[in-house]
């Protein structure tokens, strides 16, 4: 299987969960699994500390070391996963130079003592002086760890877009340089791995001739960029043109991916997304894993993943042997990237890793997430654990009735008592809510407490089918003067009159339901008040308040326009009159939708159903016309078709200029080999459209 290490650019820490196969899981466990690594080097992560989350912190059987800008939000950013069951740093540190601190410290890494240094900070003389350390530093562009066999860099160094930056870009390039180079003098093997966003010859990015073609330059003067006559300074293989430069005048490192596959055309990391010429393989090689030279014989296999979906670049990867040679002897590799006593030499564990090897800038120590656990650690604690005194004694307090308190004994019986009042309540024809208020009620007064007077408490009593406001004289009278007896015999009077008159009418639980409803619902407009008329309803002289009485409003409305001129609210009907209504479905005369009562229902009556008919009868609509007249309206434009006889996809144009902002349409088909568009091949055509120029008609 071997000891894996992969560099990625993942362009956004999440965002490769939004490709297959990441999406499915959506976690990084699963994603360092599916890529068999036991070290992942990530680099722009555009993420700032407070955005980080405990699915990227706490990965079940990973450490992490993080490296995120100081001021620039959304940018940079270098992450380094270990997984806890291989491997485990001795010391990390984050940036180059060594002038940053370690967390809860003000000494500087360069700084710190001897034993708890990794070494080779470049010294004033190897650099130009012309950037500020500490700015160098800060933009989040390397986390180094050093393992008992080696020191490992994940790097992110700058991209050339632009002039302001060269001079950044190339200072970094000198520190990294340096560093590496100082390493190795100190007798350290080096594995440098990430997107140094520089191609080292013509074999690392495609159609190079026909791009210096076109820039009116040579492959020497290419080649003799400073970006890359440093890089290639730096590895072993390289072409330098003319003489070394001082200080440079050995490489120092193996370029792996190009040492297992020296022949290789078209070993392409990184893309143009939006030229989409990934499909046609047209991009360059700009993630690396290099070595140092006293590891190249333990690596035995190095390659890309150029079918891994999820960034603009690919993950690159190099594996290391499980048994190396050093010196004259063969020891397993787990033992030379553990700390001493955790692995021996022959490959066996003698003890597990354990949170107290955790380094200092582990970003599980970071106080968000120091000595978090996760759901999975809730369930795995080990079952042998004996309860402490404190839990024991609070169980058997509870299990045992005597060691019950007297308030909660109390409480219970009064909670009993409220049940059986309910219950009695309903026995007798109360409603449920007038049992539960009426109970409530006499448990307050028992209990020596105030009646509720919140607007909470107001609107539960509006809930439960009372109407009286609670602060209303007679209910203060009976809370505050008289006696429990007398109060609870008052309230179960007061409901069961309130019963008996509601029983008068045939719907006298719906009535009392829509009431209950109304109340609970006040202010909210029903469905059919959206179909209502302005006019309808300044003729009921309501609002859409009473949502019970809106749909009754609606049907009553047109029915009385057409009966009678003056539909004025008269006097409320009789109980006969009522009773006769919900039995016919008729309404009379004279007689509004509002002064019905709440439980006639608005679907009884054949003759207001269709009482519209007649108006709707006038208009005939043709369903063939209409699905016709929206179509033209809403119906797609037909596309255009390029040389291939493919619909074409439209874009926008965002180069300054007149032409701003107009869109146009293209093969859609991606750009080939050539970067062109071609006639007669298989990428894409020359078909170009601008949109206000096509008269297509809706598909």
């Amino acid at each position: 299987m071997g000891f894996r290490i992969t560099s990625w650019n993942v362009n956004g820490i999440r965002n490769p969960f939004g490709y297959q196969p990441w999406r499915e899981k959506r976690t990084f466990q699963a994603m360092f699994d599916l890529l068999e690594a036991d070290i992942v080097v990530m680099q722009e992560t555009k993420i700032q500390r407070k955005d980080l989350t405990d699915d990227m912190v706490l990965v079940p059987g990973w450490d992490v070391y993080f490296s995120l800008p100081r001021h620039k939000k959304g940018y940079s950013g270098v992450a380094i996963y270990t997984r806890n069951a291989t491997c485990a740093p001795i010391r990390a540190e984050e940036g180059i130079l060594g002038v940053l601190c370690p967390p809860r410290s003000s000494t500087q890494f360069r700084n710190l003592p001897k034993d708890q240094q990794i070494g080779g900070y470049p010294r004033p003389e190897q650099l130009s002086g012309n950037i500020d350390e500490l700015l160098l530093d800060s933009e989040g562009r390397c986390v180094i760890l050093e393992f008992p066999a080696f020191v490992l860099l994940g790097v992110y160094s700058p991209a050339n877009r632009d002039e302001s930056r060269v001079e950044f870009r190339m200072e970094f390039l000198q520190a990294l340089d340096a560093r590496v180079r100082n390493l190795v003098a100190e007798g350290k093997q080096v594995i440098l791995a990430g997107d140094l966003n520089v191609s080292r010859a013509a074999a690392d990015s495609t159609n190079i001739v026909e791009n210096l073609r076109k820039e009116g330059l040579s492959m020497e003067e290419w080649m003799n960029l400073p970006s890359r006559r440093l890089f290639n300074h730096l590895v072993f293989g390289g072409t330098v043109q003319g003489d070394r430069d001082e200080g440079r005048e050995q490489p120092v490192l193996w370029d792996l991916c190009r040492e297992f596959h020296p022949a290789r055309e078209g070993m392409n990391t990184c893309w143009d997304t939006k030229r989409n010429t990934r499909p046609a393989n047209n991009g360059s090689r700009i993630d690396y894993v290099l070595c140092s030279h006293g590891l190249r014989d333990w690596f035995t296999e190095a390659n890309i993943q150029e079918g891994l979906m999820g960034s603009d670049h690919c993950p690159v990867f190099a594996t290391l042997a499980d048994v190396v040679t050093t010196g004259k002897e063969k020891v397993s590799l787990l033992h030379l990237v553990n700390p001493a006593g955790m692995v021996d030499r022959d490959g066996r564990r003698l003890r597990e890793w354990h949170p107290k090897d955790v380094l200092p800038l582990s970003a599980k120590l970071i106080p968000e997430f120091d000595r978090r656990q996760s759901i999975r650690d809730m369930f795995t604690k080990k079952s042998g654990a004996q309860p402490s005194s404190h839990s024991s004694s609070l169980g058997a307090s509870e299990s045992t009735p005597e060691a019950e308190p007297a308030g909660d004994m109390a409480r219970r019986e009064q909670l009993g008592s409220n049940k059986r009042k309910t219950s009695h309540a309903a026995d007798h024809g109360l409603g449920l809510s007038d049992a539960r208020h009426s109970a409530e009620l006499e448990s307050l007064i028992r209990s020596g407490l105030e009646a509720p007077s919140t607007p909470s408490s107001a609107k539960r009593a509006a809930g439960g089918g009372d109407r009286t406001s609670p602060s209303s004289p007679k209910r203060n009278k009976l809370i505050d003067g008289g006696s429990a007896a007398s109060a609870a015999t008052t309230v179960r009077a007061t409901t069961l009159s309130r019963s008996s008159s509601s029983s008068a009418s045939l719907n006298a639980m719906e009535r009392k339901n829509a009431g209950s409803s109304r109340a609970a619902t006040k202010g909210q407009t029903t469905l059919q008040g959206f179909f209502q008329p302005s006019s309808t309803k300044r003729m009921t002289g309501r609002g859409d308040g009473d949502a019970a009485t809106s749909a009754s409003a609606n049907i009553s409305a047109p029915f009385s326009c057409k009966q009678t001129t003056a539909a004025m609210p008269s006097e409320p009907l009789s109980s006969h009159e009522t009773e006769l209504a919900s039995a016919t479905g008729n309404l009379p005369l004279g007689k509004s939708g509002d002064d019905w009562p709440e439980d006639i229902s608005d679907t009884g009556n054949p003759a207001l159903e269709t009482s519209t008919l007649p108006m709707e009868a006038d208009r005939v609509i043709d369903p063939i016309l209409a699905k016709e007249s929206w179509s033209k309206l809403l119906g797609r434009r037909k596309l255009p078709r390029c040389e291939h006889n493919e619909p074409c996809i439209s874009l926008v144009t965002k180069r300054p200029g007149v032409n701003c902002g107009r869109s146009f349409y293209i093969c859609a088909r991606p750009l080939g080999p050539s970067g062109e568009k071609e006639r007669g091949s298989e990428w894409r055509c020359g078909t170009f459209i601008w949109s206000s120029d096509w008269n297509g008609s809706p598909s």
